[in-house]
């Protein structure tokens, strides 16, 4: 049988409080006491209870991580980077999928159940209304890859999707091409408003140029695929598209394949986020990349504070993107 607390004193000649105090973080202790305690935990092989501990402290360490879009390859490397990333900092990540919820207060409900200490909200398509119910239920929380506000009432962290779509639109723009179109995500998607809402804006300065725009029923590869099947069959289709995320960029790419179109020959695609796969030789997409490494560790910072002071004023910390250079843009025209 497992060793417990009251072995663990018995071996070092001290009182259950005392090894309670000792694997308690701020608690007060003796050095002394401390290294009494340890060796004897060391000897019988003692870890303490996570649960138990949580009933004294009145903290349970759980951190709900909640998403919508299990469809998206890129949230493979965000879950990967979240919960390795939590757990270093002594804090146990809880997946919770909320694809299909539509109901903030339902989700809060679910949270609650399970008496977490906090909330990170890691998708670009559940609405702000998911991550401010949780703020007015008393929850800390973080909106990662959130839509950005100047005045914002919860913390988000991410990046600006306008400047993204004018970054796509200008690369297209310097790329020579006299048609260009974008395929968004899907409509409801706050994320998929802002890139092609900064994707309109910047074309709106060259008027040469003819644009077109579509949405994808989601964030996937099948909805990339059908809807650039879609766009092949048109008669009026552009010379490249800005797809709002490599995974649709992918999809996009396999239609035009599977119709014996050459990319970038004869129509290019630039993507978003700089997924692992956009950089797979048989893929080999330009694209967008967004710093999702510092993205999830400036939420985990933010979360760590915020369990220190639930109060902490709420803030925005957007990172800048950059534009990959790989095999589905023409070259720009030399000068």
């Amino acid at each position: 049988m497992a060793a417990t607390s009251k072995d663990v004193a018995e071996r070092a000649g001290v009182s259950r409080s005392a090894v309670s105090r000792t694997f308690t973080k701020g608690a007060s202790v003796s050095e002394k006491m401390r290294r009494r305690v340890e060796k004897a935990a060391r000897e019988l092989g003692y870890s303490p209870n996570a649960l138990a501990s949580s009933l004294t402290t009145g903290r349970t360490k759980l951190i709900g991580l909640v998403s919508n879009n299990f469809h998206n390859p890129i949230f493979l490397e965000v879950f990967d980077l979240f919960t390795r990333g939590l757990q270093d900092r002594g804090l146990r990540p809880l997946l919770v999928n909320l694809t299909d919820e539509t109901d903030p207060d339902a989700s809060v409900q679910m949270l609650r159940q399970y008496s977490v200490d906090g909330v990170v909200v890691a998708s670009s398509t559940l609405p702000p209304a998911f991550a401010e119910a949780f703020r007015a239920a008393g929850v800390p929380v973080v909106h990662s890859f959130g839509r950005y506000a100047s005045a914002p009432s919860v913390h988000v962290v991410g990046i600006d999707n306008k400047a993204c779509g004018r970054m796509a639109a200008q690369t297209l723009v310097d790329r020579g091409y006299g048609r260009v179109g974008m395929l968004a995500g899907p409509k409801t998607a706050t994320s998929s408003q802002d890139r092609l809402a900064g994707f309109l804006e910047e074309m709106t300065l060259h008027p040469q140029v003819a644009v077109s725009h579509s949405y994808a029923s989601a964030y996937s590869f099948d909805a990339g695929r059908t809807e650039m099947l879609r766009l092949l069959a048109s008669e009026t289709r552009a010379e490249a598209y800005f797809c709002g995320d490599d995974v649709l960029s992918i999809g996009a790419l396999s239609a035009v394949q599977s119709r014996a179109i050459k990319v970038p020959d004869e129509i290019g695609i630039i993507g978003l986020n700089d997924m692992e796969m956009a950089r797979w030789e048989s893929i080999d997409l330009t694209t967008i990349r967004q710093p999702i490494r510092q993205i999830v560790a400036s939420s985990i910072e933010l979360m760590v504070a915020m369990l220190d002071d639930p109060e902490r004023y709420p803030e925005v910390r957007i990172f800048p993107c950059t534009v990959v250079e790989r095999g589905t843009l023409r070259a720009p025209p030399e000068p």
